[in-house]
């Protein structure tokens, strides 16, 4: 009886959608989520909580994050005339940016294998999505790119920058070529230019259709979930309407006011991420059996051959060690799996098991 109610009330792209599946992670060395390993010091954390007791949650939060607004703005010397918004994570800003859609252009599109929410989410809102397949070597194909625009007219397309799964960032010359060829909006996703030590944020001012994301999750806060979209103050106005009231609660404001003030530590701890990706890399090249690509994020794409992803995953989680299996997801990803950098002792746990399991 439920059941007939319910399928004559939901959506048809929501009944035939699956939830998103987050693994329980208790007791497992976690390298599936391209989270910051590293914890805040006593004395931080001392200063944080001190500063968190300036939180009146009797009241609601500062519904435009005025100072948050204000910090950011200079920690990341914007661009002059550049407007922001908030979201619970980039996550939020991605549904926001697809709400706002006209019905009569309601294409969306983005190279892939990337980041899965562009996908899940314009399906579960019933928008055409119209991804364009990578190069073999997950390098953008230009002209299948341009080909796509010309005969799609996509409203909006998303780039991952460097990109996820695979981990490379695309070539600017041809990100702008792209930008200049479409009508749309193109929404540049950062989310790892922490380990990548570039930016496209020039991009604001000399293109009319192009907005830029961030998070604070990669950096370090994943549990803060903070999401900025950077764009002309006409694109963000009208984001801006779709945007549910307080959505950034009290304590994240205050916490990502504090920690702005902290950047230094996040750098420092992204430098040594970048440091260990470099290292993990070249041992993971030579364990007999992986393919890895080399990557400007802070995990790394690789492929195994002499065993299955699947059996190869499973016998990690035996051994409570969490990576993220990517076969099945796209046929460029056959037997492919990725591994988030995490401590030294977490890196060589990784390793050590993975080489065992391949020579086994």
């Amino acid at each position: 009886m439920v059941n007939d109610c319910v399928s004559k009330i939901i959506k048809p792209a929501i009944l035939a959608a699956k939830a998103y599946h987050v693994p329980d992670a208790k007791g497992f060395i976690k390298l599936d989520a391209m989270e910051n390993p590293y914890v805040w010091s006593d004395d931080i954390k001392a200063q944080w909580t001190e500063c968190l007791q300036k939180a009146e949650l009797n009241r609601y939060p500062d519904a435009n994050a005025s100072e948050l607004r204000r910090r950011l703005a200079a920690a990341l010397s914007l661009p002059d005339g550049t407007a922001m918004m908030f979201g619970n994570g980039s996550d939020e800003l991605i549904q926001i940016i697809l709400m706002g859609l006209n019905k009569t252009s309601n294409v969306v599109m983005a190279p892939e294998p990337t980041f899965v929410m562009y996908r899940l989410l314009s399906s579960m809102m019933e928008l055409d999505f119209v991804g364009v397949p990578l190069n073999k070597d997950f390098s953008l194909d230009l002209a299948a790119m341009l080909d796509a625009i010309k005969t799609k007219q996509p409203a909006v397309i998303f780039f991952a920058w460097p990109n996820n799964p695979t981990g490379n960032a695309f070539d600017q010359a041809a990100l702008e070529e792209i930008i200049k060829a479409t009508s749309g909006l193109v929404v540049i996703d950062e989310a790892y230019h922490a380990f990548a030590q570039k930016t496209m944020l020039s991009c604001l001012k000399k293109y009319p259709n192009v907005v830029l994301m961030r998070t604070l999750s990669k950096l370090g806060l994943a549990g803060l979930r903070l999401g900025m979209l950077f764009g002309a103050e006409e694109w963000i106005a009208e984001f801006d309407k779709l945007r549910l009231p307080y959505n950034i609660g009290t304590l994240n404001q205050l916490s990502a006011n504090f920690i702005i003030q902290n950047l230094a530590l996040l750098e420092q701890q992204a430098a040594q991420i970048r440091h260990d990706r470099e290292a993990v890399f070249n041992t993971l090249v030579k364990i007999a059996g992986v393919e890895a690509w080399r990557s400007e994020a802070n995990f790394i794409l690789f492929r195994v051959s002499t065993k299955s992803a699947d059996a190869v995953h499973t016998q990690l989680k035996e051994k409570k060690i969490l990576i993220k299996n990517l076969h099945g997801t796209h046929p460029l990803l056959e037997n492919c799996l990725r591994v988030t950098i995490g401590s030294d002792e977490e890196n060589q746990a990784f390793l050590v098991a993975l080489s065992s399991i391949l020579s086994g």
